[in-house]
């Protein structure tokens, strides 16, 4: 299906790269929000961004202040003339969205990933002209996404976008989502018009990665960036550890490096990257590595064997060692890499089984 896609085209943002949204993950409280919105606007930042509608993946959690919030959101547009934006899930969102006069709408990753969710959130924006951005599903299924912006666009939606905030992962790593670049690249390939929008916040879980992600999303061509940013981000009732405050981002905003031409695979710039891309998933795969060898460690706790397997070791080296010989790579540095990886495991089943229970 082929989308029928307009510019975002926001009243009083320049149309230029790129593209600001920020703002604190929950709108709190009124003082929170005016106080975030406030100082974000003293540096620029013409769309605002607050979750009013907070659900969370356990209960128990601070899950937004509902309706309760959304005239804070107007008074954010009365006293610093910023836009407003938030997430919706269901028709009733919109609904309240719109009549407290929201002007720019997304959809979670969650909602994303449902089909059926998706279509009532269509029916419900048939005849509104609004911008709606659409974050990627939780898992990495392209076609999940593209299929969400295909309903929003078949009900007449035609000011759409993309976040990016990354993917989920279920093994411990260094970003709290996996970010899978290719796969926003794919979507740029294939909805070329498509602006497409990162949420470093959500891909890094820490606020000491957002400065990279962002860099990284402008040099892959990205149109613009959604970053929590809180007044006190310390004291902020949801995802704390990955907001920052105006001042900082303005810092990391300033120090952006935007490039207007695409930056080729033969440049060195782009092969780094590529570089960093592949140890992240080194990393990630070390870590998947390390979980198995614990719950061997487990096993050998209780069956009361030895951490130390001798055959098994020589075997690893020996044949990894043959295995790096094949594709290029000397036999005793990949002896060495992998003598290493033993250590660690050793190391951490020895932790296990001197563990008490």
């Amino acid at each position: 299906m082929e989308l029928t896609i307009s510019p975002l085209a926001l009243p009083g943002v320049e149309d230029k790269r790129p593209l600001i949204i920020a703002g604190p993950c929950s709108a709190e409280t009124e003082e929170q929000v005016i106080d975030s919105a406030r100082q974000l606007a003293d540096n620029g930042i013409k769309i605002f961004r607050a979750g009013i509608w907070k659900p969370r993946t356990k209960p128990g959690g601070f899950e937004g202040n509902g309706e309760k919030a959304l005239p804070w959101m107007q008074r954010v547009k009365e006293e610093t003339g910023m836009l407003t934006s938030t997430e919706v899930a269901m028709p009733r969102h919109i609904e309240l969205a719109l009549q407290y006069g929201i002007d720019l709408l997304w959809i979670g990753a969650r909602t994303t990933a449902n089909p059926f969710a998706m279509q009532e959130i269509a029916d419900a924006l048939k005849g509104v002209d609004i911008p709606v951005l659409v974050k990627n599903p939780v898992n990495p299924d392209l076609e999940l996404w593209i299929g969400a912006l295909e309903r929003l666009n078949a009900a007449g939606i035609t000011r759409l976008g993309a976040i990016h905030r990354g993917f989920s992962s279920y093994d411990k790593k260094i970003y709290r989502n996996l970010p899978m670049w290719q796969i926003p690249i794919e979507l740029r390939r294939r909805m070329p018009q498509l602006s497409i929008i990162c949420d470093p916040s959500h891909i890094g879980g820490q606020r000491e990665l957002i400065a990279p992600l962002c860099q990284q999303a402008m040099d892959l061509g990205f149109d613009g960036l959604i970053v929590e940013s809180h007044c006190n981000p310390d004291a902020a009732w949801s995802d704390a550890k990955q907001q920052v405050t105006p001042d900082v981002l303005e810092y990391i905003l300033n120090l952006l490096v935007i490039r207007d031409e695409t930056i080729t695979t033969e440049n060195i710039t782009m092969l780094r990257r590529q570089i960093d891309e592949l140890d992240d998933n080194l990393i990630d795969l070390l870590a998947k590595r390390m979980r198995i060898c614990r719950e061997i460690g487990q096993y050998k706790k209780e069956h009361d064997m030895t951490i130390l397997q001798t055959t098994r070791y020589s075997e690893i080296l020996d044949k990894r060692g043959a295995q790096g010989s094949l594709v290029g790579i000397d036999a005793a540095c990949t002896r060495q890499i992998f003598e290493a990886i033993h250590a660690e495991s050793v190391r951490q089943q020895l932790e296990i089984l001197n563990r008490a229970d």
